[in-house]
């Protein structure tokens, strides 16, 4: 470990492996809210948020196990229960007036097809303006559990014309 008077502890976060605050600083810089995407070991969440100088304030949230709710049997953790996540907090966004975001994924690395990219197709399909690069997101069978089952592939449709009618989620 350095030492010395010019030594500099880094910040707590840092030292967790919990925050990069470079990339931070460049999310921060845009202006917009932050549509944040987190995987855990069963859920999926998937939030907007806006910075504010004394913390930052959720607008919208959603997390997977809430679409049981809506009929979702599956698991709660795979690509299109990803993608209805983001669906679900798009729509809840939207509902409050946010209308454009930038993706943060976090610690995450940006690997083709991935569940964080998925949410994000929801959330664009939802009605946000998130700026994107369409080599990343999943072709849309993966997207829609074709490559699971039919199974779960019609219950995705099911569950999607609900998030459709609803307004709020």
């Amino acid at each position: 470990m350095a030492r010395g008077p010019t030594y500099r502890v880094p910040f707590r976060r840092r030292r967790e492996g919990k925050t990069d605050y470079r990339k931070r600083l460049k999310l921060l810089r845009s202006g917009l809210p932050r549509l944040v995407v987190r995987n855990t070991n069963r859920n999926i969440i998937v939030q907007v948020i806006n910075y504010h100088p004394n913390g930052d304030r959720i607008v919208s949230s959603a997390i997977s196990s809430e679409l049981r709710k809506l009929g979702w049997k599956g698991s709660t953790k795979n690509l299109p229960c990803a993608y209805l996540t983001g669906y679900l907090a798009a729509r809840r966004a939207l509902a409050k007036g946010v209308k454009s975001a930038v993706l943060d994924i976090g610690l995450h690395r940006p690997s083709k097809g991935a569940r964080v990219f998925s949410a994000l197709k929801g959330a664009i399909d939802a009605g946000m303006l998130i700026p994107h690069g369409e080599e990343k997101v999943p072709d849309e069978d993966r997207i829609r559990g074709k490559h699971i089952g039919d199974g779960v592939a019609k219950m995705f449709e099911d569950v999607r014309k609900k998030l459709m009618e609803t307004t709020e989620g």
